[in-house]
């Protein structure tokens, strides 16, 4: 049975029975309000923010070739397919003096996810340290991806690192001097992800 709700001046609205079978509850809230349609309800909203843990130890590596730093890394089960997700990250860290270049690219699972394009020779990575001077760091590499891994089941995001460009070494949160003094820094670095639904 339909129910109609006259108008204060003119008009009339039908609340209309849905066409189902059994018994179907509707709770209405005990505070006053305003009943939104749903074409006004906003779109685009976090659904929840996965934090890694900071990393404040260091890590340092030599190979050529990308390996994953340890501790840069954060799990998230997207509670819809449609969702998209936030990446966040910020890298601090330096490398070898008159050494080759240290690289980073952002990963979902085994997948490059944010890096340059391949260009013949060329490494796609999303940034990398330079370094004129060993007590001094780099300056961090820091950015953003909005990815769209299509899944409910738990992603994980991380960053790798690699020497891209002859030998020395690649130090995550510290200098490549790190001496034990109070002019040398230790730094951190972090991954944050957040879920944004469609």
């Amino acid at each position: 049975m339909s129910i109609v709700l006259q108008g204060s001046t003119s008009g009339s609205v039908t609340l209309q029975e849905p066409a189902v079978a059994g018994t179907t509850v509707l709770d209405l809230p005990a505070t006053s309000g305003t009943v939104a349609l749903t074409s006004q309800i906003p779109t685009s909203k976090v659904l929840q923010v996965i934090s890694g843990t900071p990393k404040t130890d260091t890590f340092t590596t030599s190979s050529s070739s990308f390996v994953d730093v340890t501790g840069l890394s954060v799990t998230i089960t997207p509670t819809s397919a449609t969702s998209t997700i936030l990446v966040l990250f910020q890298v601090n860290g330096s490398q070898e003096v008159g050494a080759g270049r240290a690289s980073l690219r952002l990963l979902r699972g085994s997948t490059v996810i944010d890096a340059g394009a391949v260009a013949g020779s060329r490494t796609p990575a999303l940034g990398g340290f330079s370094a004129a001077d060993s007590s001094i760091p780099s300056a961090p590499v820091s950015g953003s991806f909005l990815d769209s891994p299509a899944t409910t089941s738990s992603t994980t995001y991380k960053i790798q690192a690699a020497m891209t460009a002859g030998s020395g070494d690649c130090y995550i949160n510290r200098t490549m001097q790190d001496a034990d003094n109070a002019n040398q820094i230790r730094m951190s670095s972090q991954i944050i992800v957040m879920e944004i639904s469609a």
